[in-house]
């Protein structure tokens, strides 16, 4: 029996760091796929607008990552943020807001290939992959930010839980919608 296909294999990914060795980390991870990168915002705003990609993976700090994300979600590209200066609360509830599929630590740099897969996966299933983020890195997130941490900010999180919850359904009946199948959308 063959090994199953990579979801990550022939993708073409963004990758913008300011950080050169964190760009060949990447790579170096990422070898199935085709890597394209940027070490600054203007390069990296550039290359949004004038290439089609399958997944960009943006630093937060040295590059401007929240203005790119927004550059990257406005051309339907599913966006990760990566970062390590930039890890707290406020970045990752600005990185939901903004449209990003997951915020990761940079700590999970040897393991980015293994939950790539999963992200994109639970992405191109319909499936929220914050959820799968929560779940992976719960510990991670709660020795971070301490155990409370989503208390002191609520009413984001209800929220967030919420639009997650009806999204879901909205897609759930859409993808069942006869008009909407029969036109191939």
């Amino acid at each position: 029996m063959e090994p199953a296909t990579s979801i990550l294999a022939g993708k073409k990914i963004l990758v913008v760091d300011d950080e050169k060795d964190i760009l060949e980390t990447i790579e170096d991870i990422l070898d199935e796929a085709k890597i394209d990168t940027a070490t600054d915002y203007d390069t990296a705003s550039f290359k949004i607008r004038t290439n089609r990609y399958d997944l960009a993976i943006l630093d937060i700090m040295g590059v401007n990552g929240l203005d790119l994300l927004d550059e990257a979600v406005s051309r339907e590209i599913p966006t990760v943020m990566l970062t390590a200066h930039a890890v707290n609360k406020e970045t990752l509830m600005a990185s939901i807001r903004k449209g990003a599929i997951a915020y990761l630590p940079k700590e999970t740099l040897s393991d980015l290939d293994e939950l790539l897969e999963r992200l994109l996966s639970a992405h191109d299933r319909g499936e929220p992959p914050w959820k799968l983020v929560f779940e992976e890195l719960a510990e991670y997130f709660d020795q971070r930010f301490g155990s409370d941490w989503k208390k002191s900010d609520r009413h984001f999180w209800n929220d967030f839980s919420r639009t997650y919850e009806v999204g879901k359904g909205i897609q759930e009946r859409l993808l069942r919608n006869r008009k909407i199948i029969d036109k191939g959308v």
